[in-house]
């Protein structure tokens, strides 16, 4: 433990003594006209990089800019649906130890009465028979309305926001914009 604050000590007092050193200077003869006047950048390079030609165009300038209304949202119901797994068939009520447990305890043949879909008579298997057909045949056409009445209003909102990006844009530029062909579309 001893040794470890030692060492620590020492390094705390080796680090300022090591700051305090200075460097050694260049000798005078060689010293550039740059490191005289103690700039910090090279007057020759600004020199070289002025001289040569510019990488960017001008042409850009006169183009006429593309919009693109790309809609990424999803699709929420149709991929809660796609992700519901109904290969396993339905679970009994209580697991299927339960059930398994009742079928042994009362045979359908001696208990006609306590068996799972004895509760209802022939009316109401009906109903159940007639709410599932129309759920399944019905509810797909219902869900794909639903989907496309919102995606139409998805775009309808992403049109807007553009519009209205452009109409800020116009607006910032000298006379609201006056000349410019993209400001000119936008029917003011």
């Amino acid at each position: 433990m001893r040794l470890i604050a030692l060492l620590f000590t020492a390094t705390l007092v080796a680090a300022p003594a090591r700051a305090e050193q200075t460097p050694a200077s260049p000798p005078q003869d060689t010293a550039t006209k740059d490191q005289e006047l103690n700039l910090p950048v090279s007057l020759e390079k600004i020199k070289e990089a002025l001289q040569q030609t510019p990488t960017i165009s001008l042409r850009t300038i006169d183009e006429r800019p593309t919009f693109r209304v790309q809609i990424r949202e999803r699709m929420k119901i149709e991929e809660l649906i796609a992700s519901l797994n109904f290969k396993p068939g339905p679970i009994p009520a209580g697991g299927v130890y339960m059930q398994e447990m009742q079928r042994v305890m009362f045979p359908s043949v001696d208990n006609p009465l306590v068996q799972p879909f004895a509760a209802f008579n022939q009316g109401e298997l009906l109903t159940i028979l007639i709410e599932n057909l129309v759920g399944k045949y019905l509810g797909g056409k219902a869900l794909s309305a639903i989907s496309k009445a919102e995606r139409a209003r998805a775009e309808a909102a992403a049109r807007e926001d553009v519009r209205t990006a452009v109409a800020e844009y116009c607006n910032a530029q000298p006379n609201a914009g006056t000349g410019l062909a993209i400001c000119s579309s936008l029917g003011r």
